[in-house]
């Protein structure tokens, strides 16, 4: 099975080499590597993601040793919304990668726990923001949120003031949660503003800045 590159002619040979060196490690289940933002980027199958971080892990042309991250992008358009983004260090050659896979909002990613035991609060946070499941995870709970909060706030698609605010109840010695209310005059957007006037067409309330 070939492997699909997006490595530009004129990258560096430590860009080659790394990306030979996952090509190398992977096999098959690279479905893509391309260079990205300074590192190398790795698009494996969801199903295969756990196998491809141990190979990674394990290979020595990679021995990528060192778990740092895990992450997730919104993209609410596609049908798989999200990239689940994994982020690893090789210490014995000094190399970063970027791993990543593609979920719905109900598929779930098996946890790369097996491979990686640090990778088990980086999951929780991850399923916390934007409501990723990892399958298998020995504890998949909030982690960043408190426990009756409602939604996943990293989605592209959660409102800026939230569903519910949060307060301390002097009465009831306890915090409590009310749904969010917005004062009117917050919600009341007229654009009168005298500083409309700078721009190329006269807009209604530019005559506020004639009159002065």
């Amino acid at each position: 099975m070939s492997v699909e590159t997006d490595i530009p002619a004129d990258a560096s040979p430590a860009f080659s080499a790394v990306a030979e060196a996952a090509r190398q490690a992977l096999g098959a289940l690279a479905l893509d590597i391309s260079e990205a933002y300074g590192e190398i980027n790795v698009s494996v199958a969801r199903d295969t993601i756990v196998a491809a971080l141990t190979a990674l892990r394990d290979h020595p042309a990679t021995l990528y040793k060192c778990f740092i991250d895990i992450t997730a992008v919104d993209y609410p358009a596609r049908v798989e919304r999200f990239d689940v983004v994994y982020h690893l260090l090789s210490p014995r050659h000094n190399t970063r990668i970027r791993v990543k896979c593609t979920t719905d909002e109900m598929s779930p990613v098996p946890s790369a726990i097996p491979a990686f035991p640090a990778a088990n609060w980086f999951e929780r946070e991850t399923y916390d923001m934007f409501g990723v499941f990892f399958s298998g995870h020995p504890d998949l709970r909030r982690l960043l949120t408190d426990y009756g909060f409602e939604g996943h706030p990293l989605r592209k698609d959660f409102p800026m003031s939230g569903f519910v605010e949060v307060r301390y109840d002097d009465d009831q010695k306890r915090v409590v949660y009310e749904p969010i209310r917005l004062n009117q005059e917050y919600r009341q957007f007229d654009f009168l503003s005298p500083w409309e006037g700078e721009t190329p067409h006269r807009l209604p309330g530019d005559e506020k800045a004639d009159s002065q």
